[in-house]
């Protein structure tokens, strides 16, 4: 690890833990928001990574969704909420049991807004039945359907069906959002001293949630990817 991967990863850390202790008992989605938004300003200026919006005119600007996003890198949320930045829109994130029990990650994730996803549990009533609560709040639900990070040299993983019971349960519009650059390329190439790196996101048309057809094929059709 080169010192600037050291210095990065302190800050990192400091910034994540500080933005979670500050979003603590904070009720309001718009001010969590603004939080949310500002951490993510700032993790990116310290990276020196840029997010660029490709068809902007297509994200709602306020409303309630199931935003379906790729996964490749850890910054992606990040990149989500500035996509995101201009918008009414609030949602929750779905988070993996590990980034809920993080060191690095935890306190951010369960104060910032976030539903705790344990495929270990049995009976996946008390997920769904959060996930209708918060809807009924208000708040749009912030998906990765391929369920974990994609590692593989493929574009995109199969999607888990999770989504889609949760968009048919609360009858969610489908926002969806391609992360076109690698994003965790960029991030190893600002990290190993190629700064300046932009990352390009791609809006897509909405999807009604009682779409019949295959949503991956659709995402997939929607944004050229093989």
């Amino acid at each position: 690890m080169n010192f600037k991967k050291i210095k990065l990863a302190i800050y990192s850390l400091i910034l994540t833990n500080w933005y979670g202790f500050k979003l603590k008992g904070i009720k309001s989605p718009r001010e969590k928001k603004q939080l949310r938004i500002r951490y993510a300003q700032k993790m990116m200026a310290k990276l020196d990574l840029v997010v660029e919006v490709r068809n902007p005119e297509k994200i709602p600007a306020e409303g309630q969704y199931l935003v379906l996003a790729n996964h490749r890198a850890v910054i992606d949320p990040v990149i989500v909420e500035l996509a995101l930045a201009e918008t009414e829109l609030f949602g929750l994130w779905i988070a993996k049991k590990e980034l809920y029990n993080s060191p690095f990650f935890g306190l951010f994730v369960r104060n910032a807004g976030a539903i705790l996803l344990d495929r270990e549990q049995s009976q996946m009533r008390g997920f769904f039945s959060e996930i209708k609560s918060a809807v009924k709040e208000g708040n749009s639900i912030f998906i990765f359907p391929e369920g974990t990070r994609n590692k593989s040299e493929k574009s995109l993983l199969d999607f888990k069906e999770g989504f889609r019971i949760i968009a048919l349960k609360n009858r969610l519009p489908i926002l969806p959002i391609y992360i076109e650059t690698h994003s965790d390329k960029a991030l190893d190439n600002t990290l190993n001293n190629k700064p300046h790196q932009t990352i390009s996101i791609v809006v897509g048309d909405l999807i009604d949630y009682k779409e019949k057809a295959n949503i991956e094929g659709l995402y997939k059709g929607m944004f050229k990817i093989d």
